[in-house]
């Protein structure tokens, strides 16, 4: 079937559930992802964007996720807790390409299911809708993202030089990472017993 994107809807999970990022959301994601360490990794421009207040996290939220053209989502515990945000867009039907990134999680959960499910149910999202390829990145100084992108299965394609201007006028390279159709089996296996293992 031909690419398509996918419509908006709560994708759930076992230990998290994706929900379309509304703007009433925004002072919940400001408690969960507005802190130096989120954005000391290259987030949202880098440490010089990190807005001081709630009121200056709303204006650069609405201007950072592009809700129109992509599928942003907010990224919830089941028990009711805004963790985070992640995005499924740049999507090119004719050539069965999509883009997961802009994700950002409170940094208690860190290190926890909550990355591999979230990847899980994008992943399973965009090769339901007959995506053939789907791209991950990240800024290349970021050791941190960098290692949970290759520990979710995504295979490593290199650096783009000089790819995104920061908040702070410098340059940042991005290190491109990919999942294949023919790859999904295996990688949503891998992170079906990664979610597992957390959840029991």
């Amino acid at each position: 079937m031909p690419a398509q994107r996918p419509a908006p809807r709560v994708i759930e999970g076992s230990i998290i559930h994706l929900s379309s990022l509304a703007d009433d959301d925004f002072p919940a994601l400001f408690r969960a992802i507005g802190h130096p360490e989120v954005f000391q990794g290259g987030y949202g421009g880098g440490p010089a964007s990190l807005p001081a207040t709630e009121a200056e996290f709303i204006d650069f939220a609405r201007n950072c996720y592009d809700r129109a053209a992509n599928n942003v989502y907010g990224v919830w515990l089941n028990n009711g807790t805004m963790i985070g945000t992640s995005t499924l867009g740049d999507f090119d039907e004719t050539r069965e390409r999509a883009h997961i990134g802009w994700t950002a999680y409170s940094p208690s959960v860190w290190g926890t299911g909550v990355n591999p499910e979230t990847k899980l149910l994008m992943l399973d999202e965009a090769f339901d809708a007959g995506f053939g390829r789907v791209k991950l990145q990240a800024d290349a100084l970021n050791s941190r993202s960098r290692a949970a992108i290759a520990k979710l299965g995504a295979r490593f394609e290199g650096v783009v030089r000089r790819d995104q201007l920061r908040a702070d006028g410098t340059w940042r390279d991005a290190a491109v990472y990919s999942v294949i159709v023919d790859e999904w089996p295996a990688v949503r296996a891998g992170l079906e017993a990664r979610v597992a293992a957390f959840a029991g």
